[in-house]
């Protein structure tokens, strides 16, 4: 090699070390402020993160000073806070032997106690401990990488602080394993119990309640699952029909992800990978307790199925949505409407996705009505037919594919109008009127969510 040519290869490796170097630094300083998460130094914490995310923002108050063991925490704390004694009398800590008092849990020193978090609780709960945090090996989504998935997104910053507080609620199980085993009991009787699941999982954005509750499965709970021994382990004969944490937490094991073939169904995947063929030996396994492994099998090629089909309903869509952009006829376009607050590559290069990735902008930023319909059925149509087809709800599966071709027509029908208004503009004034940036980035609204956030 020429010294000419070795200098130049140095130089590029010298480059490249020097950008990894400087984009980790930038990384470490985004992570050091008052804040968690990638953007940090963008938000400050409320009181109540302290117990949504208390290994990052708990501090032990300091009212009362010294060490306490025992019973001299509950003679106080009867006083204090009956309920949570009455609770913890009533949990299993009370009752085993030796007796877990609470300064096990929180320490014994009242200016530095702490609230458990799964690493305090793995102490004598390891088995559990280490199922939770192996979920990390599937990705998203699952419950250990639950409040980094909020904390890393960039919507999480820009959006109003009560939506981010609800957020935080429920992704905090990452943190805190008293999402499932309300304190001060930890009852596993109760965390078996769908209700516990659905704190979390209820709503648009996440219907497994409705799905279930509509299934085989979930009317037989509702009309006999409060005769249920509900202190028997999650395994096979157990119980008359499968709940969330059956089906979910296979034989008690504190893992959720390692059978979410479709993932969260908002993104289109390959059914088949390596992964995917494991997780769906163990869906097929988990079906079998009750049911034909066959009749399992077939359930599951349904469920592709239907992910399919809701796909090229909203591939169709993102094709008018695709064409609509090439031909200018979609505003507020990039450049015309606000950019994503904390992206400094949207504002100097404004640029439109659509599907997962411009997806969730489009429920919080100033988009054509156009966009938001297609949202609309992206995230919750396609999603209430997934959830519904996991869950055995056909007729649910049918009412969300309906709501997704109905959806369909009607982008179609406004796309039509928009390419109908162009063309005639194009005819009538041989160009077609420019949009007016004012419209979408001045005004009241604009001004306060952006001054809010």
């Amino acid at each position: 090699m020429s010294v000419g040519r070795a200098r130049y290869l140095w130089a590029a490796l010298a480059a490249a070390a020097l950008a990894v170097a400087a984009g980790a630094a930038w990384v470490l300083w985004s992570r050091s402020g008052p804040g968690a998460g990638l953007y940090s130094r963008l938000w400050r914490p409320e009181p109540v993160h302290a117990y949504w995310a208390p290994a990052t923002f708990y501090a032990s108050p300091r009212t009362v000073a010294g060490r306490f063991e025992g019973e001299r925490c509950v003679g106080c704390h009867e006083g204090v806070t009956p309920g949570i004694v009455r609770d913890w009398r009533a949990s299993r800590h009370a009752a085993a032997e030796p007796r877990v008092w609470c300064s096990a849990c929180h320490g014994a020193d009242h200016e530095r106690l702490r609230m458990p978090t799964p690493q305090v609780c793995g102490r004598c709960h390891a088995r559990q401990q280490r199922d939770m945090l192996a979920e990390r090996r599937w990705g998203f989504p699952s419950h250990a990488l639950a409040l980094e998935r909020a904390l890393e997104a960039p919507h999480f910053v820009d959006k109003p602080k009560a939506e981010v507080a609800a957020c935080l609620q429920c992704h905090s199980v990452a943190q805190k394993c008293d999402s499932c085993h309300t304190r001060h009991r930890f009852s596993a009787a109760e965390a078996r119990r769908p209700e516990a699941c659905m704190t979390c999982h209820s709503g648009p954005p996440h219907p497994d309640d409705a799905t279930y509750f509509a299934s085989a499965h979930g009317r037989r709970y509702l009309a006999e699952g409060a005769r249920w021994d509900w202190s028997r382990p999650l395994r096979r004969g157990s119980y008359p029909a499968p709940t969330c944490a059956y089906c979910h937490m296979h034989g008690g094991r504190h893992q959720v992800a390692d059978k979410a073939i479709w993932r969260f169904g908002i993104v289109e995947v390959n059914p088949n990978t390596s992964a995917n063929r494991v997780k769906r030996r163990r869906w097929v396994a988990v079906c079998a307790d009750c049911h034909d492994a066959k009749q399992a099998r077939a359930w599951l090629r349904g469920l592709d199925a239907e992910r399919r089909a809701a796909w090229r309903l909203l591939y169709a869509a993102e094709r008018l949505l695709r064409r609509l952009r090439a031909d200018d006829l979609l505003h507020p376009g990039p450049g015309e409407r606000p950019p994503y607050p904390n992206s400094r590559l949207d504002r100097l290069w404004p640029r439109a996705r659509i599907g997962f990735y411009e997806g969730q902008a489009s429920a919080f930023f100033n988009v054509s009505p156009i966009e938001r319909e297609y949202f609309e059925m992206w995230y919750f149509d396609s999603l209430a037919a997934y959830k519904a087809a996991a869950h055995g709800d056909a007729a649910g599966v049918r009412r969300a594919h309906a709501a997704l071709r109905r959806r369909l027509e009607g982008i179609r029908a406004a796309a039509a109008r928009l390419r109908a208004l162009g063309e005639a503009e194009q005819r009538r004034l041989g160009r077609r009127l420019p949009a007016d940036p004012a419209l979408w980035l001045e005004g009241p609204y604009t001004t306060r969510y952006l001054e809010e956030n």
